[in-house]
């Protein structure tokens, strides 16, 4: 190939990487827009119950975005007495204890009477959180609030209306230093929450 024929080819390919990096980062920014439009809904007073979804525990210590979970539902069950918390998450790598029974702990050490707290102890993804937990509500047609951090929000309250349930997002705080990362991997989680549902 001669080199002008190669150098119109390098400007097309040089095109189409600029067209594609604009693409995706125009589709990253409405993600974006969605997942904070997510975590900033009124959130209801009195509602029957909130499902708390499971992250990381170290051994059987909450990491820091578990530990704001738990903080902002005991906030919530404190000011609204008769909500009942389904804390949901099993055990992974790493975790002497299931997650639900670290949130479990938290919320008793912060002030709420067990027997408030409801335990779904074998999910190991958001999916199957809010699949497994559905079983858990004492009353279905009662308001019900998905506490998690916001970056997380949007996907768990999509993934909870293909369960039937319509629920509001009740946003924790995500930790600084996982700022960055936790949104990237969120994009990506939502592309493939996406395809599965074109699927």
């Amino acid at each position: 190939m001669d080199q002008k024929k190669w150098s119109g080819k390098l400007k097309k390919i040089k095109k189409f990487g600029v067209l594609g990096v604009v693409v995706l980062l125009a589709y990253f920014g409405v993600l974006h827009i969605k997942i904070m439009e997510s975590s900033h809904q009124p959130i209801p007073e009195d509602a029957g119950y909130l499902i708390v979804l499971g992250a990381r525990v170290k051994g059987t210590v909450p990491s820091l975005s578990l530990q704001y979970r738990i903080d902002k539902a005991a906030d919530y069950l404190k000011a609204n007495g008769n909500t009942v918390a389904i804390v949901s998450g099993g055990r992974g790598p790493g975790e002497d204890i299931t997650e639900a029974e670290a949130m479990k702990q938290g919320l008793i050490k912060l002030g709420i009477a067990e027997a408030r707290i409801i335990l779904e102890d074998q999910s190991t993804s958001t999916k199957e959180n809010i699949a497994f937990s559905k079983g858990l509500i004492p009353d279905p047609s009662s308001v019900g609030l998905i506490v998690s951090n916001d970056f997380h929000l949007y996907r768990a309250v999509k993934m909870a209306e293909n369960e039937g349930l319509v629920m509001t997002g009740v946003p924790a705080k995500t930790p600084k230093i996982a700022l960055v990362k936790s949104y990237i991997r969120e994009y990506l989680a939502i592309t493939k929450y996406y395809l599965t549902q074109l699927l």
